[in-house]
């Protein structure tokens, strides 16, 4: 069985990690303990030292003392232990990664895990982990706890946690390597796509997805939520699908409004970089996200909102909003290296989007569907014009058949 990689800061969490490296023994893991810290270990040996951590970020611990600039510090050996973890877990020596500590533990821990790949056990026992935790998790499958008390020595509440953390790690790679001798050397895995999706486009998904598997693909849907599209970009970076269902582009509209669910501006990028082909239609562009009502930010007050539910606050985008939408994605959609197409379902792009529905409107789309034209069509890009709803079997089912034949024909 793989190795658990325990990654922290010995110089002033010693006590704490030679707690998680014993009870990660316990249970029947190998350790190989990684010194994150700038100083002298305390209570614990590493395996990997700091000095070979910070060799691998370009400089040394002494450097990085002299300096006195914790920031950089955290940075650089938060660099270094990355190369180290992911070196060892390219050579088939880690099977998990645990880490514990406050805000600077932490933000080391999460240039570790951010580079590692989806399936590998990640956990991080944190101080941050009761707040926003989207700096620590990123895109990737990066599981948090919450430490309640510091990681500042071992008492009566962190014995505890932290022998949650390491029971916790123990089974997940135990686990895993369980699951690789039933999979056996030849898993026959179908061939990957990638779809976005989101409450109000789920019948669109689901049909396209039932039909790509017809077809003999496997279907990973990411939720647009922000962290999902990032996901979904990340895969397609690195090529590890043969073809991008876009089907929901709703974080666009966050990133340009202000809403809580952007996944940023690289959105819609990824794939058009790396070649990899892609249908794209407006799933959702007519909404921004928000929280509850009280949290919606004040600039925005006589704008038309839908309560989704208690906690998520939608705002329909406006005809000036759409415009520019569209024009961005016009824009990456034509800047892309390889094949990629834009749909547009004529009778609405949300489930709130149909006539008689509360964010029904037909100029705010009309603005967004002439922007897409004057980006695409200059550029050789197809733009096919749907008469559906964006729900419609129909116009799901064309969308999936048009990815496949994309991917089968090379045109």
């Amino acid at each position: 069985m793989a190795a658990v990689a325990l990654v922290g800061t010995l110089d002033t969490k010693g006590q704490d990690f030679a707690f998680l490296a014993g009870r990660l023994r316990a249970a029947g893991a190998e350790v190989i303990v990684i010194d994150a810290g700038t100083g002298e270990p305390d209570g614990l040996a590493p395996d990997i030292d700091g000095e070979a951590v910070a060799a691998a970020a370009g400089t040394t611990r002494a450097e990085l003392r002299a300096a006195a600039d914790r920031g950089r510090a955290v940075t650089a050996m938060g660099r270094g232990a990355a190369a180290v973890v992911a070196d060892l877990v390219a050579g088939g020596r880690v099977g998990g990664v645990l880490a514990a500590g406050g805000s600077g533990g932490s933000s080391i821990a999460a240039q570790v895990m951010a580079g590692l790949p989806v399936g590998l056990p990640k956990l991080l026992v944190s101080t941050m982990a009761s707040g926003d935790v989207s700096p620590y998790v990123g895109a990737k499958d990066v599981c948090v706890m919450y430490s309640v008390v510091d990681v500042a020595g071992i008492n009566r509440i962190s014995r505890l946690v932290l022998g949650n953390a390491a029971a916790a790690m123990a089974g997940m790679v135990a686990a895993q390597a369980v699951a690789a001798v039933a999979a056996g050397a030849d898993s026959g895995d179908l061939p990957l796509i990638a779809a976005s999706m989101f409450g109000v486009t789920t019948p669109a998904v689901e049909t396209a997805r039932a039909r790509l598997a017809g077809l003999g693909y496997e279907v990973l849907v990411f939720h647009a939520t922000g962290a999902g599209g990032r996901a979904l970009e990340a895969l397609a970076e690195a090529r590890l699908v043969s073809g991008v269902l876009d089907l929901t582009t709703t974080e666009l509209a966050d990133d340009l409004v202000g809403g809580v669910l952007s996944a940023g501006p690289g959105r819609l990028t990824a794939a058009g970089a790396a070649g990899v082909p892609q249908v794209i239609a407006p799933g959702a562009l007519d909404m921004v996200n928000f929280g509850p009502p009280d949290t919606v930010p004040g600039q925005f007050s006589g704008r038309l909102f839908f309560e989704h539910n208690p906690t998520v606050t939608l705002m329909r985008t406006t005809t000036e909003e759409m415009a520019e939408l569209g024009r961005r994605i016009g824009r990456k959609a034509a800047a892309a290296t390889g094949l990629a197409e834009v749909f547009w379902p004529e009778r609405g792009i949300s489930a709130l989007d149909a006539d008689g529905q509360p964010f029904w409107d037909q100029a705010a789309d009309a603005a967004c569907l002439a922007a897409l034209d004057r980006e695409l069509t200059p550029a050789g890009r197809v733009l096919r014009r749907v008469d559906a709803h964006i729900n419609d079997p129909r116009f799901a089912t064309l969308m999936a058949d048009r990815l496949h034949q994309m991917i089968t024909e090379g045109a």
